[in-house]
Parts: C-alpha cells; sequence; structure tokens
C-alpha cells in the first residue's frame, strides 16, 4: 500500500507542533488546503469543518487527536472510512491524575479547610477513612479503568456503571438502565468519564443527582464530571447544589465551552472550575503513535482503537 499525505484539520487548536511532527515522517497538507486531492490518505482532525473530508476519494482513516470522537461525527458528510481514537498512556496518566487530585480534595474535606483558612480557624473535624466511601465511575473505557485501579490502591470503595457489562476485579460493577439506579444508590463521589453520544447526552441530569447516595461521612454527594460537556445539564447541577442534592461539584466540562462569563458557575462556592483540562491531548506522545498506526495499516496490518460507529465510541 502506498505511502499517503496527511490533511491536518484543528479547529479552535494551533496545528504548529502537530504539523512539526508529523511531517518529519510524511507529507501533510493543512486545511482549507488539500479539497479532492487524491494523495491524501489520512486525516488527523478535531472539531473539522462540516463537510470536510468527504471530497477525499482515497481517504483509508480518520484519526481523532483527542479521546472523544464525538466532534468527528458531528460532521453531516463524513465518509465511511475507519474511525482511530488515540488511546497513549500520557493521556490516561492525565485523566487519573486528575480524578485523583479530585476525589481526594473532596474526600479531605479541603473546601471546607480553605474556608476555615481565610477566617483563621484552627479546627480538624472528623475524617472517614477511604474505604467508607463509595467513588462510582460512569464510563468503564479505557480511562475508566485506569482511573478506578488508582481509587482501590488508594483504599476507596469503587463501583462502575457502562452501557454493557465491564467486570473489573475489585470494582462493583453495574450495566445497562436497569443497572444505573443501583449504582447511584450505592455511590458518595460519582466520576463521570462517559462518552457523548445521542444516548448520553445530558444524562448528568436533576433527576440522576437525585440518586445518588448522601448518607455519609462526606456531608452530601459529590460530582466529578472530566468527561463531555454535553453529557451534564449545567442549570440542573446549580439546582442540585442549592438545594442541597449535591454537597460540592468539580467540573472540567461545560454545556458552552468555553464556559461564558455570565455562568453562575464560576462563583458558585460550591464549585471547583477548570478549563477543560483534566487530559490535554499532547502532540508529542500522540503523534509517534498514529504515525506507527498509519505505517502499520500500509503492511497489511490491522488499525487499533477504532470507534465503533453504532454505539459512537
Amino acid at each position: 500500500m502506498e505511502k499517503g499525505k496527511i490533511l491536518l484539520a484543528l479547529t479552535g487548536i494551533h496545528p504548529q507542533r502537530w504539523h512539526e511532527l508529523l511531517s518529519a515522517e510524511r507529507e501533510v497538507v493543512l486545511e482549507p488546503n488539500g479539497a479532492d486531492d487524491p494523495s491524501i490518505t489520512y486525516a488527523v482532525v478535531w472539531k473539522q469543518k462540516p463537510n470536510l473530508l468527504k471530497s477525499l476519494p482515497n481517504l483509508r482513516a480518520i484519526f481523532s487527536i483527542g479521546a472523544g470522537v464525538d466532534h468527528v461525527f458531528a460532521d453531516p458528510g463524513l465518509p465511511d472510512v475507519p474511525i482511530v481514537k488515540v488511546v497513549a498512556d500520557n493521556l490516561t496518566q492525565h485523566m487519573v491524575e486528575y480524578v485523583v487530585w479530585r476525589v481526594l480534595d473532596h474526600h479531605r474535606q479541603a473546601s471546607l479547610y480553605r474556608a476555615q483558612q481565610q477566617k483563621k480557624i484552627w479546627h480538624e473535624p472528623p475524617q472517614r477513612v477511604a474505604g467508607d466511601v463509595s467513588v462510582g465511575i460512569m464510563g468503564l473505557g479505557s480511562l475508566g479503568r485506569a482511573a478506578a485501579s488508582a481509587l482501590l490502591s488508594l483504599g476507596f470503595a469503587v463501583n462502575g456503571w457502562s452501557r454493557s457489562e465491564r467486570p473489573m476485579k475489585g470494582v462493583s460493577t453495574y450495566a445497562g438502565e436497569a443497572g444505573l439506579i443501583p449504582f447511584l444508590n450505592a455511590t458518595d463521589i460519582l466520576v463521570v468519564l462517559l462518552p457523548l453520544t445521542p444516548q448520553t447526552q445530558g444524562i448528568v441530569n436533576y433527576g440522576l443527582l437525585k440518586e445518588l447516595r448522601r448518607r455519609n461521612g462526606l456531608g452530601g454527594a459529590v460530582l466529578i464530571n472530566a468527561g463531555r460537556g454535553r453529557l451534564q445539564k449545567d442549570a440542573d447541577i446549580l439546582r442540585a447544589l442549592d438545594d442541597g442534592t449535591l454537597k460540592e461539584a468539580s467540573l472540567d466540562v461545560f454545556e458552552v465551552e468555553p464556559l461564558p462569563k455570565t455562568s453562575p458557575l464560576w462563583s458558585h462556592p460550591k464549585v471547583f472550575v477548570t478549563p477543560h483540562a483534566a487530559a490535554t491531548s499532547d502532540p508529542t506522545h500522540l503523534v509517534p503513535i498514529m504515525l506507527r498506526q498509519m505505517a502499520a495499516y500500509e503492511r497489511g496490518e490491522k488499525l487499533e482503537n477504532l470507534v465503533d460507529r453504532e454505539a459512537g465510541y
């Protein structure tokens, strides 16, 4: 199979470093150039412009630079070629760090201590052991399983929910619609790492949050969303925080990004905001994986980490 060119189409991300690393081994065409170019065989994309790819006659595969691929499926002219989601140790490590950081921050009552520091209050509240706190992970893909392993090593009780059965040693797993409410009822800290699909859009709503367990030493249920912004209803999270359904929330993603300056989430005393920074795609680590995949595919080998078009992830 002949070695082909790469179309690099990134929206909202500066392409320079991606271009430098990809062009070390292959010729790279920067969008908006490349329309109808028969020598382009791969596309490396992030939120590509609608109908950009459908005119490439010899496109073999599409590579997403992020773990999520909902941005790829947003293209109404998406051609019927394999879609690859990049899985890298570096990306996984960043997500695990974020999840552990936020779980420990809530578990160790950091918001209380920060408030006490402002008022110069010397007071040690009771502290529950990790084993008395149940962390529930929605989404047991590669990122969710890695986060679950790290939390287990710290002594937390860990639950996991996924669309289909995904057994994992040491984790109480639940699956499908029938398993969702039991999973939530057994969870103190909810960590959302689901892919965004038509079935999961808006799943983190007030009704779901009401099912979380609140009988625990945390003083209430906690939400951590490091998945996709449109999984959640921002207004429902605010309602849950204001009426005590949620004690606190750590949010890395939002329905609209960047988060509008008018959003009350910015200044809410029970919310910790990060700017979609839990696991940033690093071209230094991701580009070599893409290039290896392309070379292997041209040798007749199968592509890895293919997206299931029917499932949407």
